[in-house]
């Protein structure tokens, strides 16, 4: 899969940009495939390899992907020439994945001063690394949760990708293409890259200022503006939840009014929607950090572990500490 030769027709004027994409143990391969395709196709428009990439990792041989497909790699962790762009793609099991060596490495190639992008769950590494304090940077949203409690110096978004100066990290799945395609404009133009969003059948080109997730009323399947105000603030107010007549009070409706609408189209209580958000983010941060229970249960707005272990219980059928210690190894993301 690398491509490093120099096309002959290359002349002095037309000079080539070489990624070096840093495969982590099980990465997203849809991640990884449509950033390459993107340089792939752009080459192709041009007639002429303008980019060149080489498969990089921990091990000199092959590496697995999230699909358990086996990636012969190039190279292992060397050094870099000085004008390289890394791409760190990341995964299943990030945390197991962001080794010491890793980390090393990446440290000593980030004081060349080199443009480092991280796809789907690498904005962790990056972060890990040290190379995210101060900057922007956004994440899976599944991991969101996770990476906002460990890393606090580090401005999350929820953007599709975003750029901070040299540092580049993107949402996962197709947002890799997203990114791509916007370097791709800016090195040959804005023809070229809508060129290649064609040929992908990419029809509905993202910027940074686009979000990850599909707005609420898409996702719960409901067009209430009032329903969907009362959740976008029950999502936003997680770990200091807000009562239910509160909530009505703020969209102007009284404390019955929202126990319908919520019966109505949701089939369930306020009280009990909440919760259900309040569970959720509790399980990704116990599968995906190492925060204690107790601390777990704090930041979602649990006064006591043994109210929070009793809810757990009756929503997933487990106990949180069986949950770590049965899933904390499956992330998923």
């Amino acid at each position: 899969m690398s491509n490093t030769s120099t096309a002959a027709s290359t002349t002095s004027h037309e000079t080539s940009r070489r990624f070096v994409f840093v495969l982590l143990e099980n990465f997203t391969m849809l991640s990884f495939a449509s950033a390459i395709d993107c340089l792939r196709l752009a080459n192709r428009r041009l007639g002429r390899e303008h980019y060149t990439w080489i498969l990089c990792g921990e091990e000199t041989e092959t590496v697995t992907c999230s699909t358990q497909t086996t990636i012969k790699l190039d190279v292992g962790l060397e050094e870099l020439k000085r004008d390289d762009t890394i791409v760190l793609c990341g995964g299943l099991e990030i945390q197991k994945a962001t080794t010491k060596r890793l980390l090393n490495w990446l440290r000593r190639e980030a004081r060349r001063g080199p443009p480092i992008v991280g796809l789907c769950t690498a904005a962790f590494t990056m972060a890990k690394a040290g190379l995210m304090d101060g900057k922007r940077a956004t994440i899976h949203w599944e991991n969101q949760d996770s990476f906002a409690e460990e890393f606090d110096e580090v401005e999350l978004s929820k953007a599709v990708f975003t750029i901070d100066g040299n540092r580049m990290t993107t949402a996962g799945g197709t947002s890799s293409i997203d990114l791509f395609l916007k370097l791709i404009a800016q090195d040959l133009g804005e023809d070229i890259a809508n060129w290649v969003a064609d040929q992908q059948i990419y029809n509905s080109i993202r910027t940074d200022q686009d979000t990850q997730r599909l707005s609420v009323p898409t996702r719960i399947g409901v067009r209430h503006p009032k329903l969907s105000m009362v959740i976008q603030m029950m999502e936003a107010n997680i770990e200091e939840p807000i009562s239910p007549s509160l909530l009505a009070q703020d969209v102007g409706m009284s404390t019955r009014q929202l126990e319908r609408l919520f019966r109505r189209y949701l089939n369930r209580s306020p009280k009990r929607y909440y919760m259900e958000l309040r569970l959720q983010k509790a399980r990704n941060l116990l599968m995906q950090t190492d925060m204690s229970v107790i601390n777990v249960a704090l930041a979602c707005g649990f006064a006591s572990p043994s109210h929070f272990s009793k809810c757990y219980r009756a929503h997933y059928e487990t106990t949180p500490y069986r949950e770590r210690g049965s899933q904390s190894a499956q992330t998923p993301v």
